[in-house]
């Protein structure tokens, strides 16, 4: 089982978009569960829950993770009770509830919160192929939890400038976590909502590019109004305009990534402990 975690400590890059439009490709080839830790609940609204009204979800993780260690496969059982089907096959959802919003004020010592997924993910490791955990855009106890347990970080960015920043925060964030713990992550940026047409878009595409040349997909997310008609409908990308450009691209990134698990290379993502600040910002 592979853990992917899409992250980004500004708001509005496409996260969920990212998550569950890789999701549902993913789920063409194998079991995927999307688990939903952002307290706005955008994932688990997408699928038509209502992250105000639930009793069982990410928030009981938390609340109740003692059970986490009930012997004779209990443990599992308690985290597979939070797990909702959809109507889509290969895919399931752990959604999120406003409750989460709460954790931020708890500890995050030894007997915290900080490995709470992680545990609980081990426990499904025979249960799924892929497991994609969407984040929210802060850093705190809940993107801590989706970082330590993931295999792949995905950096959506938003190409234009004011992404820019919050990109070069994460990734200090990210060699910060690295320093501390003296364990590198893999990550990959996706530059994501690219419009050809503005040049402010591709400036910024130019500029991540630069800063980040290893770090960086090499293609790009553009912009898809069927994206935004796939939320409205709650149905995969894929599934609702397979031969769109936005899901085409999220297939060559989808390929890609699973190629690179194949075949690991140096290039593009490696550990983020060999990081390096932005070489520049003469580009733009």
């Amino acid at each position: 089982m592979k853990i992917w975690t899409v992250a980004n400590q500004k708001g509005g890059v496409g996260k969920t978009t990212t998550s569950v439009a890789l999701g549902g490709l993913a789920a063409e080839h194998g079991r995927v569960l999307l688990l939903d830790l952002d307290p706005h609940g955008s994932l688990t609204s997408y699928f038509r829950q209502d992250p105000d009204t639930l009793t069982r979800s990410a928030y009981t993780l938390f609340s109740d993770r003692q059970r986490l260690s009930e012997p004779q496969g209990g443990g599992r059982r308690f985290v597979k009770s939070l797990i909702y089907a959809t109507d889509y096959p290969n895919l399931e959802v752990l959604p999120a509830a406003t409750g989460l919003a709460t954790l931020e004020r708890r500890s995050l010592g030894p007997d915290g919160l900080g490995l709470v997924v992680k545990r609980a993910l081990a426990l499904l490791a025979d249960d799924y192929d892929l497991v994609i955990i969407d984040t929210p855009p802060l850093l705190g106890v809940l993107m801590v939890n989706a970082l330590a347990a993931c295999d792949e970080l995905l950096i959506p960015v938003q190409t234009e400038f004011l992404a820019l920043k919050g990109l070069e925060r994460m990734v200090n964030t990210l060699n910060m976590m690295a320093k501390s713990s003296r364990q590198g992550l893999n990550y990959t940026i996706v530059p994501a909502l690219f419009d050809r047409r503005t040049q402010a878009s591709v400036s910024t595409m130019r500029t991540i590019r630069y800063d980040y040349p290893e770090r960086t997909w090499p293609g790009k997310i553009p912009v898809d109004t069927k994206f935004r008609d796939a939320s409205k409908a709650g149905v995969p990308p894929n599934l609702y305009e397979p031969q769109s450009r936005g899901v085409e691209a999220y297939r060559s990134l989808y390929k890609w990534l699973r190629q690179r698990e194949v075949t690991p290379s140096t290039q593009a993502a490696g550990s983020v402990t060999a990081a390096k600040a932005p070489a520049s910002r003469g580009v733009l």
